[in-house]
Formats: structure tokens, sequence, C-alpha cells
């Protein structure tokens, strides 16, 4: 059995399945030579042309060179574009593209400056250059395949496995083109230089020049070629192939050459197969001999609406529409220009679109030629497609899914593998166009498995962004960690002490505010020490708050003593100078004050639970502090606290009016008196906030009682002096008397203030209130006594003792502590008070 290299030495064909035998129409574009047309003064260059992440390398205004590179970018697949000629960038936009849907892509539009002047270019040799430095030179010249894939050269010239046999494709099977044709018959040495750099590249067994039986002198120009080139001739040789179409197609191409069908999903070069165009061929020579990129290429211009059909050199970015200006296009009505052939061409929707490296072709058939397209009409199931599909396909089956937009159905009928030939198209009895819906299936697919790579490298970089964090974050806390056993290696056995020290106090301290007690003094902090010391300062108030209510008591039990002693001793003078009847009445009077007594301390009771009940007074000083502390409080004058906006002028009002009545009792009771020689004078009490004195009238020694009582009045009123704040405002007396004056007029009554330390908002309310309640009662009785007063000589001061009999009441204030300087002004005007009265009482007198 023949190997398969002997087979192909003897020429040995194989039959590939499917395929058509559509009119050629050849002759009216390969009978004249390939010409160039007149350089165009504006080119359009799309980015990328082919490949992928391409980036420009120019901006508006730039100037650039014959050949100069317009793109940068990276990958594996990348391919740069060149400027087709010298002249300037005058935009940078979103342009037409050559493309079925005609959709906008970025382009660089290049104004030319007719100098068409080149950029260096480098020469060089195949033997002065490796394997590396041509493939590099390859791919910086932008080669890609010229058959119509325009797949990138140099990815296909650095296979990953070994390479047996190498076809050059010059079968060019579809009707109109001649580019490669022509090609081979005029450039057939050129083709062979490049050829040779693949051989080179890639070192196969064998070479096969692969051309239709339809193309005899491009067959013969080739031979001749091979001849004269320094390759073996055992090694390379020109297979002539029967003309049918879609013999031209790779995978077809492979199966008729060597028998061998290309699995799907899978690439000629897993077979050691590799296919060039021979247009591929003859840019790798010019690439890598004389450095020139690809910026131009030939095309058939052909159709019977081009006055001049054939194949012309067109620069790559010029436009559609200058290139058939050029050839004497004369459109007709509904004209079509079909870029590519009439199998696998498509047609425009805008002439002004560029000239690509894969176009090989533009028809511009009459109606003649090619009719209009026929409506589409229903599927007949005849299976004329299965027939002809090259690639083994169910062109039905596609069809079905296709229009149902069942894509992914479609695809497990292996669409992938639609070389998008035409043949179904053109043996559908229904004029279905089946290569249509194809396309469009193929681009749902594809759009859908870029976003399913999107998705997923989306999702690689968010797992890879939360691994990265999850590293800082253990890296940090290592870091961390590290930092604390270097702080602990490097800490001191005091550093220590002073650590757990203060770890201990902060322990306490969360301790005590829990417990609600202070801590002891060896782990007290300065917030516990504050704390203790207000503590501290609270119950040495207590106690000294005790005291002062102790004293208070034993002084009332003296005091109380000793007014019995002065109240007897008063009694006996009055009674001895009164005569019989005068005493007799005294001894009522005594009944009627002992009375009077009884209901005041009655009314007190009453007064003082009331004044309990209202009050709202602090659990540490209860309502009733004033009479615990009082001496002698038989009777006090005790009131509930009235609610009023102005508590101090109320005060003041009831001051002034027992002064006024006070004066006019004191006129009423002198003219009143007896001639009997026994002068009785009323001595009504000053009344001051908060206390209420007793006056005790005596017949004698007038002058002393007057002196004493003064006094006591005038230090009762320096006391609510101090009280109140105001003393120091409305008095005029000289600093110079001093409080020991009052002392010494102080001998009867003796009236010890206990001052506790008290809250007094609410306490100095009720004492004012009290106060002018007990101003106003007293005037009222004072009044009714002056009125009532015998002309038997009878001492008025009698019916006031009935209702104020012996009273002598300690005043206990509660208030704040007063400032000594106070005090002692208080007392200069108590002692200046008690002098006043002293003399008008003499006065008087005489």
């Amino acid at each position: 059995m023949l190997t398969l290299l002997e087979q192909l030495d003897k020429g040995t064909l194989w039959r590939s399945p499917g395929g058509i035998h559509p009119p050629e129409l050849k002759s009216l574009s390969n009978q004249s030579t390939i010409a160039s047309l007149p350089l165009q003064s504006r080119f359009v260059i799309p980015v990328p042309l082919v490949g992928q992440q391409a980036t420009l390398s120019v901006k508006v205004g730039d100037s650039v060179l014959k050949g100069q590179p317009l793109t940068e970018g990276a990958g594996f697949i990348y391919l740069p574009v060149h400027a087709p000629t010298s002249g300037t960038v005058v935009a940078i936009e979103q342009h037409g593209s050559n493309h079925a849907s005609s959709l906008p892509v970025l382009s660089c539009i290049i104004e030319a400056d007719g100098l068409d002047t080149w950029c260096e270019l480098t020469s060089s040799k195949i033997e002065q250059l490796s394997k590396g430095d041509i493939l590099a030179k390859i791919k910086q010249a932008g080669i890609a395949g010229m058959g119509g894939a325009a797949f990138p050269s140099h990815v296909k010239l650095n296979p990953a496995s070994e390479i047996d046999l190498v076809i050059i494709n010059g079968v060019e099977c579809e009707p109109y083109i001649s580019a490669d044709d022509r090609l081979m018959r005029e450039f057939s040495d050129e083709i062979l230089t490049g050829i040779s750099i693949i051989h080179h590249l890639l070192n196969p067994q064998r070479i096969i020049i692969a051309i239709e039986d339809n193309k005899p002198e491009a067959a013969q120009a080739m031979e001749s070629a091979i001849r004269r080139s320094s390759l073996p001739n055992d090694m390379i040789r020109v297979t002539v192939i029967p003309t049918k179409y879609p013999s031209g197609g790779e995978k077809q191409l492979i199966q008729i050459i060597t028998g061998k069908e290309v699995p799907s999903g899978a690439i000629p070069a897993q077979l050691g197969i590799v296919v060039h165009n021979v247009g591929t061929a003859y840019a790798i020579q010019e690439a890598v001999l004389q450095g020139k990129p690809l910026i131009e290429r030939v095309v058939t211009l052909t159709g019977e609406s081009i006055g001049k059909p054939g194949n012309y050199w067109l620069r790559i970015g010029t436009t559609v529409e200058d290139a058939l200006s050029q050839v004497s296009f004369q459109p007709e009505s509904s004209q079509k220009v079909i870029v590519g052939g009439p199998m696998m061409g498509y047609a425009l929707a805008d002439l002004d679109v560029p000239i690509l490296k894969g176009t090989n072709c533009l028809l511009t058939p009459s109606q003649a030629e090619i009719a209009p397209d026929p409506d589409e009409k229903a599927c007949i199931r005849c299976g004329e497609c299965a027939v002809a599909c090259p690639a083994l396909l169910l062109p039905q089956q596609l069809f079905w899914h296709a229009k149902a937009e069942e894509y992914d159905k479609a695809a497990s009928f292996n669409l992938k593998d639609c070389i998008e030939c035409g043949c179904c198209s053109y043996v559908c009895p229904s004029d279905i166009p089946l290569v249509e819906y194809y396309r469009v299936a193929k681009s749902a697919l594809k759009n859908a498995a870029e976003e399913k790579l999107q998705a997923e490298q989306a999702k690689i970089r968010f797992e890879t962004r939360l691994q990265r964090l999850e590293d800082e974050k253990n890296a940090r806390e290592e870091k961390s960690k590290q930092a604390a056993a270097k702080r602990q290696a490097n800490m001191k056995s005091g550093d220590k002490d002073a650590v757990a020290a203060a770890m201990a106090r902060i322990a306490a301290k969360k301790a005590q505010a829990a417990e609600g007690i202070t801590a002891d003094p060896a782990a007290t902090t300065p917030d516990t020490t504050t704390t203790k010391a207000a503590i501290d300062a609270t119950s040495a108030k207590k106690t000294a708050v005790n005291a002062a209510i102790e004293r208070a008591k034993a002084k009332k039990a003296a005091l109380a003593t000793q007014s019995q002693k002065d109240n007897q001793s008063d009694v006996a003078t009055v009674t001895n100078d009164m005569p019989v009847d005068t005493i007799d009445r005294a001894n009522d009077k005594k009944a009627q004050i002992a009375a009077a007594i009884a209901r005041a301390k009655a009314k007190k009771a009453a007064l003082a639970n009331e004044s309990a009940e209202k009050n709202d007074v602090d659990a540490e000083q209860p309502s009733n502090t004033v009479n615990e502390v009082s001496p002698v409080n038989e009777t006090a004058t005790t009131s509930v606290v009235d609610p009023a906006d102005d508590k101090k002028a109320k005060i003041a009002a009831a001051v002034a009016k027992a002064k006024a009545k006070k004066a006019a009792l004191a006129g009423d009771s002198t003219e009143k008196n007896d001639v009997d020689g026994d002068q009785t004078r009323d001595t009504i009490s000053k009344v001051n906030p908060g206390i209420e004195v007793d006056t005790t009238i005596t017949a004698t020694s007038v002058d002393d009682k007057k002196a004493r009582i003064a006094a006591a009045v005038a230090k009762a009123k320096a006391k609510k002096a101090a009280l109140v704040g105001d003393s120091t405002e409305k008095n005029d007396i000289d600093g110079d008397q001093t409080r020991d004056t009052v002392n010494e007029v102080n001998r009867a009554i003796e009236i010890d203030t206990t001052i506790a330390v008290t809250p007094v908002d609410d306490k100095k309310a009720r004492i004012a209130a009290a106060v002018a309640k007990a101003k106003a009662k007293k005037a009222a009785l004072a009044s009714d006594s002056s009125a009532t007063n015998d002309v038997d000589g009878v001492q008025t001061r009698d019916t006031v003792n009935e209702v104020n009999p012996a009273i002598e009441i300690d005043t206990t204030i509660a208030a704040i502590p007063v400032d000594d300087k106070k005090a002692r002004i208080a007392a200069a005007v108590a002692k200046a008070k008690a002098k006043k009265l002293a003399n008008s009482a003499k006065q008087e007198e005489l």
C-alpha cells in the first residue's frame, strides 16, 4: 500500500462531497494584466483591521509616511495596520465598515499629500535571519490570509506540531474572481520565493501548489517558476484539480489532495497540514526581503456595469466608491455592489467603505447577470441542500432552528462547520437565503460566547480580589502578632509590672462602677478620690446639723426656765404697782393668756401638719426642721407657702404696713393712758420674715425692757436681712457699730439662730409667706387691742398678750451660710436701731 507521500508524488486525488458547478464568468477580468489605479486623495483605515487589542498611535493633525504603523498592540494574534500613503491624519472617528451590516467602527482618515513618500524600509536576506526574526518581520508587516479569511499568517507559520505537508492554494474556485490567476501568471517567481520562506520556517516533507484545471496558464507559469527556484524539484510540485465549487475551501482542498477529513472543531495543523494562499506567499516575500508592509493587494473589479473590468492593485483603505469611479462604473437602477464573489460575497448598503486585506473582488453585476432576489417560499423538504453541502451538514435542520432562533440546537448540528459557501442557497428551489440565516445564527452564538467569556473573566477577577483582600488581612494580622511578640520580648520587668498595675486599676474601676461603691485608697483613681471627698463633706454637714439641733434643744430648755422666772418677776412687779381690782383683773388675764397659749399651740400643730403635707423637701431636711431646732418655739407661726411670682415684693409691702400700724397704735395708746400715773405703752414687736417676737411689757423698769425688746427685734431683723440678702442695699448706717452692742442689750431674750445647711430655694419662699401672714394677723390684733382698752388704767398690752402671751420663738433659719461681712453689717444696723428706739422711748416719758 502506497504511503501518503507516494500517492502525492503520483498525483492521486480524492473526491470531495457535495459541491456545484456554477458558471465561471472569469473571462471578463483575466484577459488583461494587473494594473494600478491613480493615487486617491482620501483613505479610511479601520482599527483594528485584523487581530485584537490594537490602539491608535497617531492623533489628528499628525503627518504620516507610506508604510508607517498606525497602531500599537499586544497579543499573539495582534496585527498592526499601516498608512497606505503619506499624508495627514484629518480625523479619527466612527465610520461605516466593509461588512454586510455596515456597522460603524473606529477609523483613521488620512488625507494624501500626493507625494506617496515611503517610510524607512529594512531589506534582508533569508540567510541572515533566524526563524524568530522572519516571524517578527511577517507580524510587523501585518500579513494576513489573502484568500478571504484574513487570519494572521505568523500564527499559521508557527504551529505547535510538526508540519508534513504545505498546500499553496491557487484554486480560486468562485465565479468572476481571477486575482490569484493573474498573480500566478505575472509574479510566479515572487510567489516561489515566498514559498521558499515558508519552507524555511516549517520545513515540511512536501509542498503542493493546487490549481484548478480551468487555469492552465497559471499552472504552466508556476511549473516554470519551480524549475527556476532553488527548491528541490522532488519536494515541490503543482497539482491540478478538477474545477468544482467550492474546492478552494481549506478543508475541502485538504480532502481532495490527501483524502483526509479535518474533524469538526479541529484545525489542519493537527493533521500536520498547513494551507496558504498564493497572494499570502507573495506578501511574505515582500515583507521579509524588502521590508514592505501589507498596504495593497490585487482586487478583481468585474461585472457588466464596469467599463474597464480587470485586476488592479488597490491600497488598503481605498473606498469602494473611489475604486469603482476609476474603472468607468455605470450603475443601473437598484444596482448591487457585491464584495467577494456571487456565491460567498455580500452586498454593500453604502459605497463609502474601505478595501480590506481580505477583499479580493468587487462585483457589479447587471440585472441580466444576476436577477433580483426572488421572494422566499416555503421549504418543500426536497433535500437538495443536503446533497450540495460540501461540509456534509444538514442545512434544512440548521434552517429550522435558525429561523426559530433556537441557536443552541443549531449549534448542536455543527453550525460552526458551515463555510458559508452558498451551495445550499444556490440549489434551493424555494429561493430561501439559507446562508443568511446561518450567518445570523453564528453572530448570535458568537455574542453569547463573548458575554459568557466576559462573565467568567469578571468572576475570576472578583474571586481574585476576594483572595487578595483575604491575603492582605491575614498578612496584617500576622504582622500585628509579630509586632506584639517583639514588643513582649523587648519589654522589661518594670514595664510588665506597670502594665499589670494599669490593668488592675481598670478592672477595679469597672468593679466600682458596677457595684456603686468607692474603691479602697490603694486602688483609688482621681475620679474615685473626688467622689469620696464629696461623700465625706456631706457626712460632715449632716453631723454639724445634728450638733446644731442638740444645742438648740439645750438652749430651748434653758431659755424656757429663764423665761418663766422673768415672767414671774414681771408679773409680781406689775401686781405690786397695781390696785387690788387691777390685780384681780390681772388674774383673769392670766387665765385668758393660758387659754390663748393653748389655742396658739393647737393652731401651730394644725398649721405644721398642713405645711408638712404640702412641702416637697429633700429627705435629709424635712419640713419641720425649723420647729425641731427652735429653742423656745411654743407658739410658732407656720404658714403654707403661697405660690407667688414676686415673693420679695409681697414681704416688703407687709413690712411697710406693719410699721405704719405700729406707729398708729403707739400714738393712740399714749393719748388713752390713765391719769393714775401708770403709763402703759404698747410695744408691738417688729415682724421680720419667718420670726414672731413676743414682747412682754412690764409696768416697771420700762427703759430696760424697751431696750432689751428693741435689741431682740433688731437682732431678728438682722437675721432676716442676712437671709434675704438685701440688707446692705437698704441700710445706710455707719460701719463703726459692732455686733457687741446687740449682745449687751440682749439679756432678757437670747435667740439662738442655728443655721442648717439645707436647700433654701423652697424654704425661703415658705418663710417669706409665713412672715407676711404673721404680720397681717399681728397688725389686725394690735388694732383691735388699742380700740378696746379701758380708761381704768389697764395696760393695753394685755390684749396683745392674750394673743401673743409670752411667746419666745427661737428662729431657726434654714439657709445657706451667710457671709461674715453681711453678718457684721446686719449687727451694726441692729445696734443703731436699738439706740434709736431707746432714745424715742425716753423722749416720750419726758
